[in-house]
């Protein structure tokens, strides 16, 4: 059975963020292709952490410029080694060539964290967002982890583009890879049956939070005029108590933060 050893930025919290969904997406395909899954972090864990042995993937947990990495690679011996995020690559990545140079490396960039950065950037100090991109240190330090992988797993449109085009990647490095979404047999609720608004998103990250301020500030009181009965549920996980301060039940804003099935929530 062949072997794919992930080294992960953080264990994956599937009911916590779009990443820790991602992940796992990534782990069921390549056990649906045959292979033996190794997930390797230097991460601590959480308590909303998926339970990897019950699925049956190998757990590692390994330190940061730790020789006893190069003894489990040597062990191991991937035929793919696959890196969440490209900060992982430039801490593992030459001890992967070095014990492992037949290996197929692959990035998981989950987003463009230069591009991230930048539209952060430009929100606060309402910059161009261009200017930003092309001067920033964290792209030549991305970019360079793309070349430095044989293949790169990109999740939008807009980031292939901009790669390709803004800055030459070659095409053949690149894969254009969207969330894997399995198909619902179930019918969903007419129109008819509906009500009311959602918004999830994980409050660790920055535009979460400030999409769910820009709703309660601009959009949910002019919605509230043409709606008002219609209600607003906030959900997420680790919202912090400025989160739950915008909480208002006469405004029919209502925070209810993590929750243990997005799903079934919606």
């Amino acid at each position: 059975m062949p072997g794919l050893l992930i080294i992960g930025y953080v264990w994956p919290e599937p009911r916590s963020s779009a990443a820790g969904s991602r992940m796992m997406q990534l782990i069921e395909f390549f056990q649906s292709q045959e292979y033996q899954v190794t997930f390797a972090t230097t991460a601590r864990e959480t308590e909303n952490m998926v339970d990897l042995a019950s699925k049956n993937v190998q757990v590692e947990k390994i330190k940061l410029n730790d020789p006893a990495f190069d003894d489990l690679l040597q062990a191991l011996n991937p035929e793919i080694v696959l890196f969440d995020r490209y900060m992982i690559e430039e801490q593992f990545g030459w001890r992967v060539d070095t014990q492992c140079p037949e290996a197929l490396k692959i990035l998981d960039t989950e987003d463009l964290h230069f591009l991230r950065k930048a539209r952060e950037q430009a929100f606060k100090k309402d910059e161009d967002i261009k200017g930003l991109i092309l001067n920033s240190e964290l792209a030549k330090r991305e970019i360079a982890a793309i070349y430095r992988c044989d293949l790169s797993l990109i999740i939008s449109e807009v980031e292939m583009e901009l790669l390709q085009k803004t800055f030459k990647v070659p095409e053949a490095i690149l894969f254009y890879l969207p969330f894997l979404i399995p198909s619902f047999s179930e019918k969903s609720p007419s129109y008819e049956d509906r009500k009311d608004f959602i918004s999830i998103g994980n409050f660790l990250h920055e535009p979460n939070w400030n999409a769910v301020l820009t709703l309660k500030e601009k959009i949910w009181p002019e919605l509230r005029k043409r709606l008002p009965e219609a209600k607003i549920n906030i959900y997420g996980a680790y919202p912090s108590q400025k989160v739950f301060n915008l909480h208002n039940e006469k405004e029919n804003f209502l925070i209810h933060g993590w929750v243990e099935d997005a799903k079934e929530v919606m």
